[in-house]
């Protein structure tokens, strides 16, 4: 088991619940870095007593340095801080929880410096995939995942050898807008798309659960995480969010990890591997959860998982784009400056004006994903 831990992106929603499995565990907790929630980085460096605690946003850093000033921990700002809280050397796992791009630089941070990598951030192998696992094989360091789905699989793929797998399948939970229809979704509200009937998450990946891009960027990580080619990789709607993931083999097996819909989960198991700890954490009851059932997603009506199959089969520097295409459009939604159906509409229209560039480098991502929020704000303005 894992004693030491250093968690980008403590303040958000994998961030808290880490905390709750350090808690349980009595897990160390060396470092803690947000991108601007202070107040709760402050509660959160009192309780644990880190010996960094990084902001990104610098002069936020100033405002928390003077806060903790009577205490040990060191207090850092912007992307170079968010780097030391990934390379402290007494850290063994750093869990990479923070939203979004953000979160590459200080992944490879940590992987240059042989930690092992409790990956939450999916974007971080959705945009860069190729780069990190072949710099985490280079250095030989684990990159243990922490979405619900990937840990599921992982969990499947246990014992078995992987050339005896046909294919992976991953669930989703169809978020709140499940059996609608495209013109259904018209005219669908901010405050509608954050109503998860399974899960709680934070607001960007609550968006993305209801687009179902969610899915689509977990198949584009499954692909990178399981050295899986994409025709191997399925998607099912299973609306209890009970089966976390399956991976079906080629005699028929199919081996599948179920569990309550709580992220604590395959965060402890992460942090555990390749051992189980026992916890308080609610429990699955199979009998009063009843029937499990499953669809076909409607590509129609929630286009953002085509987009990002379309994506995964160009390559290069087009998750990229779709990413930061995505992210910006996420955005825009949440401010209310444009409708839910605006979202793919703005990602395919980016993707269309993309120039791909087929082997890229970490600075070629960067220069794309700022590019495709250029040309976001340029389709909507």
């Amino acid at each position: 088991m894992v004693n030491r831990i250093s968690i980008l992106g403590s303040t958000g929603s994998i961030g808290v619940q880490t905390l709750d499995v350090a808690r349980n565990l009595n897990i160390k907790v060396e470092g803690l870095a947000a991108n601007k929630n202070i107040d709760l980085l402050e509660k959160q460096a009192r309780e644990f007593y880190p010996k960094i605690v990084a902001v990104k946003d610098e002069e936020l850093a100033k405002v928390l340095s003077a806060r903790l000033s009577e205490t040990d921990c060191k207090v850092v700002g912007g992307i170079e801080g968010l780097k030391m809280v990934a390379s402290i050397e007494s850290v063994e796992t750093v869990v990479t929880s923070i939203v979004g791009i953000a979160g590459l630089i200080p992944t490879m941070e940590a992987i240059k410096h042989k930690k092992n990598i409790a990956l939450a951030n999916k974007e971080t192998l959705v945009t860069a995939g190729h780069i990190v696992m072949s710099e985490a094989s280079r250095m030989e360091v684990k990159i243990l995942p922490v979405d619900s789905e990937h840990s599921a699989i992982f969990q499947s793929l246990m014992g078995n050898n992987k050339e005896d797998v046909s294919k992976i399948i991953l669930t989703a939970s169809g978020g709140p807008f499940r059996g609608r229809k495209r013109e259904q979704l018209e005219n669908v509200t901010l405050k509608e798309a954050l109503k998860h009937p399974n899960w709680s998450m934070g607001s960007k990946i609550t968006i993305d659960s209801a687009t179902l891009m969610n899915k689509g960027l977990e198949v584009i990580e499954a692909r990178w995480l399981f050295d899986m080619p994409q025709e191997d990789i399925e998607v099912l709607v299973h609306p209890q969010s009970i089966i976390h993931s399956m991976v079906e083999y080629k005699d028929g097996s199919i081996i599948a990890q179920l569990g309550s819909p709580d992220m604590r989960l395959p965060i402890q198991f992460a942090l555990t591997y390749p051992d189980r700890k026992p916890n308080n954490f609610s429990k699955l009851d199979i009998i009063k959860n009843g029937s499990l059932t499953f669809e076909v997603p409607d590509l129609e009506a929630f286009p953002c998982l085509e987009l990002a199959f379309e994506a995964l089969r160009a390559g290069g520097t087009m998750p990229a784009v779709l990413n930061a295409a995505n992210e910006e459009a996420v955005g825009l939604f949440m401010e209310e400056k444009i409708r839910f159906l605006d979202i793919p509409r703005i990602i395919e229209n980016v993707m269309g004006r993309h120039s791909i560039k087929s082997d890229p480098g970490i600075d070629d991502i960067i220069d794309v994903d700022l590019w495709a929020r250029k040309i976001v704000r340029e389709v909507v303005n």
